[in-house]
């Protein structure tokens, strides 16, 4: 792709959408951001840009400010249906996403990763791996690093494991990974998708360049994964916990069992890992799934695995005050995501939940409170929608608050000794902040304060 002198539109003003613009300006393309928010609530990053020589469309997009362009870039938080977007493409304008520019121009194999959860945990982890492989190992993507950041900087030999979210999958055209991994399909932004069935479509796009010399790895235990197999050329690869696979990664009495080209040996005891929850056994057999197939050793496989902590914000231990333990799971932005944190504590749960509504059906999450939440507390748009759900299935413990300082102070009063508070909203954070590390961040942050301050009274 030669951008030479193209006149390029960026749509999105967020890290994405900077990145791919950065990209172009440096492969001499003449680089216009629009976004539809005004110019006052983007400063500074507006006039650090405008220094640099790109120009700037707010607010309101018109029909000559688009169809001069040669190439439209998207960020994925952009939906795909606006209007003038619409317009474009029946007009001939190329119209590509961040992701997909990126790959133009890596030389690298590319190992992606897609699913409903998992996908920063198990993408961290096998970049771990791969690290271990080749050190200039590049991990980039829906994790929180652009694509096209990394792409001009890139070694000659290397890999780039991506996180691929179901938004930078809807405007790929021939983004081509070498490995690619399913992990798990749950209904989720179905306020974009509209439907789960456009939803589970877009996430089979990750594998639709594959050919039989690439890899897919699916989970065996999904239905929806299952689903996928007759749909690509690439070779599968299958983990379960639920079933003994002839060939793949599966869990038999707790040890972690590879099968793979007539030979059968332990990885590792699920007891040896550090990370908990039956999730993050399956997020660990997939990461070893895509070493496998790469022939990466497994000795090698088994060091990294059984010394990896996690990632922030997900399940992630914040601290213990009077035998109360806190964890911060910002990143379960979904109610299934969710339920397996519930399903991961040992100890009865103050729950903190509630944000964006992304169209979910938070019935089963609720379900999943019997036997482990004790009290519900409630924060963002969607608190009136769950209150409902949850008195639909007779949960009563709930109280809705408006800020997640007023959520930590609460869940502390509730807990009593040996209960955990955990924060695993079930929902998206956008409605009251700019994304769910931050949403984390102020939870650890809310709590640590508040035990300083208790701390100071007794002292």
């Amino acid at each position: 792709m030669n951008l030479m002198n193209k006149n390029i539109l960026i749509v999105g003003l967020g890290k994405s959408g900077i990145s791919a613009g950065m990209l172009c300006k440096q492969l001499g393309g003449q680089v216009t951001f629009y976004d539809g928010k005004s110019r006052i609530s983007l400063e500074p990053i507006v006039t650090s840009l405008e220094q640099e020589g790109f120009s700037f469309i707010f607010q309101e997009i018109k029909e000559m400010d688009w169809k001069t362009k040669d190439l439209i870039i998207m960020s994925p938080g952009v939906p795909t249906d606006l209007p003038f977007l619409q317009q474009a493409k029946k007009y001939g304008i190329s119209i590509l996403g961040e992701m997909e520019l990126a790959y133009q121009f890596c030389h690298l194999p590319i190992i992606a990763i897609t699913g409903t959860n998992g996908k920063t945990t198990t993408t961290t982890l096998v970049g771990e791996i791969f690290k271990k492989v080749l050190s200039s190992t590049y991990v980039v993507g829906n994790i929180g690093v652009p694509f096209s950041e990394q792409v001009l900087n890139m070694e000659k030999k290397g890999y780039v494991v991506a996180e691929v979210s179901s938004f930078q999958l809807e405007t790929i055209k021939n983004f081509h990974p070498l490995v690619s991994a399913v992990l798990n399909i749950t209904p989720d932004h179905l306020n974009r998708h509209k439907t789960f069935d456009k939803y589970i479509q877009t996430k089979e796009k990750i594998f639709m360049n594959q050919t039989q010399d690439d890899f897919l790895v699916l989970n065996a235990d999904d239905p929806y994964c299952i689903a996928m197999q007759d749909k690509t050329k690439a070779k599968k690869i299958y983990f379960s916990t639920q079933k003994v696979l002839n060939e793949g990664i599966y869990t038999l009495n707790d040890d972690i069992i590879i099968a793979w080209r007539g030979k059968k040996i332990s990885l590792c005891s699920i007891h040896d890992l550090i990370i908990v929850g039956e999730h993050n056994v399956q997020n660990v057999m997939a990461a070893a799934a895509i070493a496998l197939c790469q022939g990466v050793d497994i000795s090698l496989v088994r060091d990294v695995v059984c010394s990896f902590k996690g990632v922030e914000h997900r399940i992630e231990y914040v601290t213990t005050w009077n035998d109360v333990l806190y964890y911060n799971d910002s990143k379960g932005t979904n109610p299934d995501a969710a339920i397996r944190a519930i399903y991961s504590m040992q100890r009865p749960i103050v729950l903190i939940g509630g944000g964006m509504d992304k169209g979910a059906d938070f019935t089963t999450w609720v379900q999943a409170f019997k036997g482990k939440v004790k009290y519900l507390i409630l924060l963002g748009e969607t608190s009136h929608k769950i209150v409902q759900t949850a008195h639909q299935q007779g949960f009563l413990n709930i109280t809705q608050v408006q800020n997640m300082q007023e959520a930590v102070k609460l869940a502390h009063q509730i807990a009593n000794v040996g209960d955990c508070v955990l924060l695993s909203p079930a929902c998206a954070s956008w409605d009251m902040y700019t994304s769910y590390e931050e949403r984390g961040n102020i939870f650890k942050e809310a709590i640590l304060n508040l035990k300083e301050g208790e701390d100071e009274k007794t002292t």
